[in-house]
This record gives C-alpha cells, sequence and structure tokens, in this order.
C-alpha cells in the first residue's frame, strides 16, 4: 500500500480548516479521504510545515493574520525546485484576483464558500487522481 498524500491547509478560520477537514474525510475518492492534512494557521506556521516535511497539495488562504498567502506562493515559484500544486482559497472572488493568484505562482483558485463538490474535485485534480 502507497503512503498517503499529504496536503498542507494553510488557514486561519478554525472553523474553515474544520470544515475542510471534515469535508475531505467523507470525499468518495480513496485518495482524498485518506489523506493526511496538516494545518497552519499562520505563513510563519506554513513556512516551518513546509520546512520540516514535504507535502502533494497545498490548500492555502489569501488573507492570513501575519500577511498575504500569495507571498508563500511567490516565494515557492521563486525557488524553481520541484513543488506541490498550491491552491488559493479565498473569499475574494474578483477576476483581478483570481489572476494575481495564478501570476504568484498559483496553480488552481477556489472561492469561498464553495460547494463540497467542488473542494473534493479541486483537491483530487491535483493528486492525479
Amino acid at each position: 500500500m502507497s503512503e498517503p498524500h499529504r496536503i498542507l491547509l494553510v488557514e486561519d478560520e478554525e472553523l474553515n480548516r474544520m470544515l475542510v477537514k471534515a469535508v475531505l474525510a467523507r470525499a468518495a475518492v480513496a485518495a482524498v479521504r485518506d489523506a493526511e492534512l496538516v494545518d497552519a494557521a499562520t505563513l510563519a506556521a506554513a513556512r516551518e510545515r513546509l520546512a520540516d516535511s514535504d507535502f502533494d497539495l497545498i490548500l492555502l488562504d489569501i488573507n492570513l493574520p501575519d500577511g498575504n498567502g500569495l507571498n508563500l506562493a511567490r516565494e515557492l515559484a521563486a525557488t524553481g525546485e520541484p513543488r506541490p500544486p498550491v491552491v488559493a482559497v479565498t473569499a475574494s472572488v474578483l477576476p483581478q484576483d483570481q489572476k494575481a493568484a495564478l501570476e504568484a505562482g498559483c496553480d488552481d483558485f477556489l472561492d469561498k464558500p464553495y460547494a463540497a463538490a467542488d473542494l473534493v474535485a479541486t483537491v483530487a485534480r491535483h493528486l492525479g487522481e
């Protein structure tokens, strides 16, 4: 049996972290359901998690208490090293915000509030399932 996928969830709102965990735990796609979810409530915590471990996907909130999540996406893209896909997850739905996320190095964009099926489909797609 292969190792479960690892997902870094960068989200400052505890309720949103709980919601993502609950949705993914109930996913019909086994690789999504069985994924190990590691959370970080700040950019600083996300940087620590990334320095300590490898991940297969990053779900990245944009508005965090210690800065803009797009800064982390830029940092990851600037290394030139292989990195996991980064999905920007934000309540900001303006076209220019989606464009900014993609230009910063995010691979995808998920609007809050999102349907559970959209979250699962996005995660599954980026995990290659």
